[in-house]
């Protein structure tokens, strides 16, 4: 027991290090969260913007500016943590694979890649959220915390997929900002006339833009949204370690029809020709 926490531990912390040395991720968390909802709060205006939220059944009419607020944080809470393990992902995809060579558990390296996004997904969902209730007091704070948090949890496990499955940065940087901006814009119903549409529900933060949209302009809980919401991580989580699996599988040929993780003999070493027989 105390080996298997030890290899997790040491993993874990491996892990943290890897995202604190992410400068950019820091900067991204510190500025462009308060600074991406404080200009959504001041710039757009506040004309009311009457929706059915299919969450709650209601007709809600709330500022535009307000209602920016919500999908902005969304929509930055899900590329940090996104680009967070994406480029952890990436760049340690070489080490990880040596590791699991080596005889390091899998399922510890998972365990830790799991633990690292729950922590930076907490941290990023409870800064937004503070940011926002900064400039005016949602109606439910913790479900727009829980809402920001499975989104980000969701982009998180997607970030792992895109850096295990593509060769460059810059396809993986495309591809998750793209996948963001398409995901939330849609779902926004001052950029969107068919934010109702049945093609929404099937994005992948449709549950967590549902919850976050009720919790600050609703007094009713939708723990059924924020439910779909995880079912989307788990699904994300389990396609994430598919590819890590594949990622550090062996791919050495068989030797002399051994499996090729057994250890090769050495050219070096002379043979015997013939087996040694017991006296």
């Amino acid at each position: 027991m105390k080996r298997h926490l030890a290899l997790y531990t040491t993993a874990t912390r491996y892990d943290l290090i890897e995202h604190a040395r992410n400068t950019f991720a820091m900067l991204l968390v510190a500025l462009y969260v308060p600074v991406w909802v404080t200009l959504a709060y001041l710039v757009i205006p506040d004309k009311l913007v009457p929706f059915q939220l299919n969450a709650t059944g209601e007709r809600l009419a709330p500022a535009g500016n307000l209602l920016t607020q919500i999908t902005g944080a969304l929509n930055a809470v899900t590329l940090i943590t996104g680009f967070m393990m994406f480029a952890a992902t990436f760049n340690s995809g070489r080490f990880d694979r040596r590791l699991a060579l080596a005889g390091y558990p899998r399922t510890h390296l998972v365990l830790a890649k799991t633990t690292s996004l729950t922590l930076a997904s907490a941290a990023v969902a409870t800064y937004a959220t503070a940011v926002i209730c900064a400039a005016w007091s949602p109606k439910q704070p913790v479900q727009l915390a829980a809402a920001l948090f499975g989104a980000a949890l969701t982009y998180g496990a997607l970030g792992v997929v895109y850096g295990s499955l593509l060769r460059r940065e810059v396809e993986g940087m495309f591809l998750m900002i793209m996948t963001s901006v398409v995901d939330v814009a849609l779902q926004n119903p001052m950029a969107s006339s068919g934010a109702n549409s049945p093609f929404i529900r099937l994005l992948p933060s449709y549950g967590a833009m549902q919850t976050a949209t009720a919790a600050g302009f609703s007094t009713i809980a939708t723990p059924t949204y924020l439910g779909v919401q995880l079912l989307w991580f788990t699904a994300a989580a389990l396609v994430s370690l598919l590819t890590f699996h594949h990622r550090t599988r062996n791919t050495l040929p068989p030797v002399n029809g051994l499996p090729s993780d057994l250890p090769r003999p050495r050219r070096d070493q002379p043979r015997s020709p013939h087996p040694r027989t017991p006296r």
